[in-house]
């Protein structure tokens, strides 16, 4: 990510939101990295447009203001935190620390002034120094929170606005970040934390404010199929907030190359079984009873019946005929309704997908590398089309000499066989193996298995020593119906990750972009097992390992040598192989 410096940013003053700026700024100090990616965004890749190819679109950037470190620094001195903050206190103690803390005086002027100018939704969002990195990212770590800021007073718009700057500033130093501190092996006294205050990209419809399309697309496919290949990219589009698609809820997905290839369903059921059913819009209505530290505090979960009254349904979804055992575009028939945005993709009534294709190749250039891009789609009261960009970021992708032919899938000793991996190299320094049970998984009891998992999580890091982690369904999904809802922290000592279906839980590989990015930072193998082909886990063989720790949910097994586990990124073959085995 390139330096701040290349760039002047000017200083946020009266009238600075009203003219337009995309960018300014309250404070001295470093901006982070996710605002550097959106400084590159509004000045090198949006000169690359050429908005005359897309008439229909208005191609910009949120306007932005950041509070630069300095104010983080001066916020933590003035009110005595760094030693608690630091310290092994409990989340409770440290959160109630930051909510009784006061922002530095001298931006309190600027902030006021600011929200006396906005009266629309705003998103309160993390910048570290360290964020967005290629190395580690920390992706999904710290917190974002989004505001209604529609309050008819300015002193309670501020009122939300101080807590969620504070908000972000404490998940600098909760669970989840100090977790993966020390699975990075980085000092947590380094860091510093920047916030971008962004408006929220959407339009209000009744109590929900959100957009049409949000979406995520990157340069680079783990998992390509059909004629794709992993370098022709892959989006995921949803329906509101992109919470949906960031935090490995179920989105639609596709190949910007082949728009019209749809996901690889066994058939029309499974289609309509894997859809999108729910979105993420801000609260505008009622206030919910107050929770400063919650980062969903103002947000809301409906369903698609909600959003089809709003009629933001038009260009997303396909309809099930069950005359012709099919699905048809659009809300032409009554049936059930599918999120997959084939108006768009197969009937063209927008050209997004040909702007996808012409971004990521132009966001490449601009950074150097394999990229990841953010967006929404919303309209503007004359119902022109403004796509904004959110966030970019530069991904990693394998490197490297490690080959895996579709034979040795089968060979003696493969007790775990996955033919949808995600990683590339050997790992022959792991022992132990950590995996829910089958007799004992309850798809309803997610939220119970995530904190057992966390438990025996702590155990192994604390032992120094990396492990194999296997479960059902998705894992860190914010679906708890879709597999096991951990973060990052609480999987920090696992090595590889192994995802496996249950009964009716047999979601699509995990597609969240925080997700993603931890794992490929950390270089963590990730592998799909679906039972299908030579993709197989070797229960039996699990249940014959020596077992250190039993609970309810979880087992932990420990080997007397280590295992031999191998990831092809490019074929996404991976395999486990445990010697003795003939």
């Amino acid at each position: 990510m390139c330096s701040m410096e290349r760039y002047p940013i000017p200083s946020f003053s009266r009238g600075t939101w009203q003219s337009g700026e995309i960018v300014s700024r309250i404070g001295g100090g470093k901006l982070g990295g996710k605002a550097a990616g959106l400084v590159l965004l509004s000045k090198d890749f949006l000169d690359g447009i050429d908005e005359q190819e897309y008439p229909e679109f208005n191609i910009t950037i949120p306007r932005m203001v950041v509070l630069g470190t300095a104010v983080f620094e001066s916020f933590m001195e003035m009110n005595n935190l760094w030693e608690i903050a630091l310290s092994d206190a409990s989340e409770e103690r440290i959160s109630d620390a930051f909510l009784r803390a006061t922002l530095v005086p001298e931006i309190l002027g600027d902030l006021r002034d600011f929200i006396s100018q906005v009266n629309t939704p705003l998103a309160i969002r993390s910048s570290s120094l360290l964020e967005d990195a290629l190395d580690h990212p920390f992706a999904g770590v710290y917190a974002t929170k989004m505001i209604p800021n529609n309050q008819p007073d300015t002193d309670t718009r501020y009122r939300r606005l101080d807590e969620a700057i504070r908000l972000v500033f404490a998940s600098t130093f909760l669970n989840s970040a100090k977790n993966y501190f020390k699975g990075a092996g980085q000092n947590h006294q380094d860091e510093r934390m920047a916030v971008v205050i962004q408006e929220v990209v959407g339009n209000r419809h009744g109590d929900r404010f959100y957009p049409e399309i949000s979406g995520v697309c990157r340069s680079f496919n783990y998992y390509p199929n059909g004629s794709a290949v992993p370098t022709d990219g892959v989006a995921n589009l949803a329906l509101g907030l992109g919470r949906q698609i960031v935090d490995g809820g179920v989105s639609w997905g596709y190949c910007p190359k082949y728009p019209t290839s749809p996901p690889p369903f066994n058939d029309v059921g499974d289609r309509m079984r894997g859809t999108q059913i729910s979105f993420w819009s801000v609260n505008m209505g009622t206030p919910p009873p107050p929770d400063p530290m919650g980062e969903t505090e103002f947000l809301l979960v409906d369903d698609l019946l909600v959003a089809e009254e709003d009629e933001t349904l038009d260009h997303l979804i396909s309809t099930y005929d069950h005359r012709s055992d099919c699905l048809r575009m659009g809300l032409s028939c009554a049936g059930p309704r599918v999120v997959d945005f084939a108006p768009i993709l197969v009937g063209k009534t927008l050209e997004l997908n040909k702007l996808i294709r012409a971004m990521l190749p132009l966001a490449e250039r601009t950074l150097g590398c394999p990229v990841e891009l953010e967006f929404a789609l919303d309209r503007d009261d004359s119902g022109a089309i403004r796509v904004c960009l959110l966030q970019m970021r530069p991904m990693a992708i394998p490197v490297g000499e490690s080959k895996i032919s579709p034979v040795e899938m089968n060979d003696h000793g493969v007790v775990l066989a996955s033919e949808r991996a995600l990683g590339h190299g050997c790992k022959n320094d792991i022992q132990d193996i950590v995996f829910i049970k089958p007799e004992s998984f309850d798809v309803a009891r997610t939220h119970a298995v995530a904190l057992e998992v966390q438990s025996f999580n702590n155990d192994l890091h604390s032992a120094g020593k990396p492990y194999v982690l296997i479960g059902f369904g998705r894992w860190g999904s914010s679906d708890p119906w879709l597999g096991v809802p951990v973060d990052w922290g609480m999987v920090s000592a696992a090595r590889v990750i192994v995802e496996t279906s249950f009964r009716d839980m047999n979601p699509d590989p995990s597609q969240g972009a925080h997700f993603f990015h931890n794992l490929i930072s950390f270089g963590v193998f990730y592998m799909t097992v679906r039972g299908k082909g030579s993709s197989r886990v070797d229960w039996d063989w699990l249940d014959q390992q020596t077992v250190v720790r039993d609970g309810q949910y979880m087992r932990h097994v420990r080997l007397e040598k280590p295992l031999e586990i191998r990831v092809d990124g490019l074929a996404g073959l991976g395999l486990i192989k445990a010697e003795g085995i003939f």
